[in-house]
C-alpha cells in the first residue's frame, strides 16, 4: 500500500526551478532513498512533502488523502514527520526538553513515546538532564531522530542524517535506522552517503537539477556503473 505519493511535484524559489515535476511514492514499510549531488533538490523535496514550502503544481498524498496546503503541524500529526538536515534541535534546552518539544501533537502518550525513544537511543537516557547544545554530533543527530519520533510517525522523512559525523557513527546511525524500520516506521531517507543508503533501501530515486532521472531497486542501483561512476566512487 502506497502511504505517500507524490506527482508532478513542481516548486520554484522565485524565479528558479527547483523542483522539475518529479514523481515517487513510498509503500507502508519500506525504506526508500532519495539519492543526488548537492543541489539537486533533495531536501526541497522533503520540504515541500512536510508542508513547509508551497508547490506550484503537483500533488502530495499521504495515506491516501491531499495534504498540499495542509499546515506543518497538521501533517506532523496526521503521522508524517521531517527529522531536518542540520538537526535543528534546541541547543539551550535539555535532551528531554527537546523531546518533550517533538510530542506536542502528541501530548498524551508522552510517557510511552519517552520510553520507545529511550529503547532505540539507550544514550539518549544516560544523556537526558544534559543541555544539548553540549552533546556530540552524533548524539545530537539522535536526538533529532528521537524527537522525530515523539510524534509516533507512521512515515518518518529523514534529511542527511549521516551529515558531519565519523564513519562508526554513521554505521550506528543506519543501523538505528533498519531498527525503527523494523519496528514499523516507513522511511523516506535523503543522503549524501549513496553507498550506505542504497545499502539498507528497498528502493532508490536518484534526482539531478530537480528532476529524477533514474529509479529502480536499491541494488540494482548498487550496481549501476552509470550511478557508480556518478555516486559511489566507482
Amino acid at each position: 500500500m502506497s502511504m505517500l505519493k507524490v506527482e508532478d511535484l513542481q516548486v520554484y524559489y522565485g524565479s528558479i526551478h527547483a523542483i522539475k515535476g518529479i514523481s515517487f511514492e513510498v509503500n507502508e514499510g519500506e525504506i526508500v532513498t532519495l539519492i543526488g549531488a548537492n543541489g539537486a533538490g533533495k531536501s526541497t523535496t522533503l520540504n515541500t512533502v512536510a508542508g513547509l514550502l508551497k508547490p506550484r503544481g503537483g500533488s502530495v498524498q499521504f495515506d491516501g488523502k491531499s495534504i498540499l496546503g495542509v499546515q506543518a503541524h497538521k501533517i506532523v500529526s496526521r503521522g508524517l514527520a521531517l527529522c531536518p538536515e542540520g538537526r535543528r534541535i534546541f541547543l539551550q534546552l535539555t535532551v528531554e526538553e527537546n523531546l518533550e518539544m517533538g510530542a506536542y501533537t502528541q501530548p498524551n502518550g508522552m510517557a510511552e513515546s519517552m520510553e520507545m525513544v529511550y529503547e532505540h537511543f539507550p544514550r539518549l537516557k544516560e544523556r537526558r538532564r544534559q543541555v544539548a547544545g553540549t552533546l556530540s554530533g552524533g548524539e545530537q543527530q539522535m536526538l533529532a531522530m528521537g524527537r522525530a519520533l515523539m510524534s509516533k510517525p507512521r512515515v518518518m522523512m529523514l534529511d542527511e542524517p549521516s551529515m558531519g559525523l565519523a564513519p562508526l557513527l554513521v554505521e550506528q546511525i543506519f543501523e538505528i535506522i533498519q531498527n525503527l524500520n523494523r519496528a514499523g516506521t516507513t522511511i523516506l531517507l535523503v543522503e549524501q552517503n549513496a553507498q550506505m543508503a542504497l545499502s539498507i533501501a528497498a528502493r532508490g530515486y536518484v534526482l539531478e537539477t530537480g528532476r529524477i532521472v533514474t529509479a529502480a531497486d536499491a541494488q540494482d542501483l548498487l550496481h549501476d556503473d552509470a550511478v557508480r561512476k556518478a555516486y559511489l566512487g566507482g
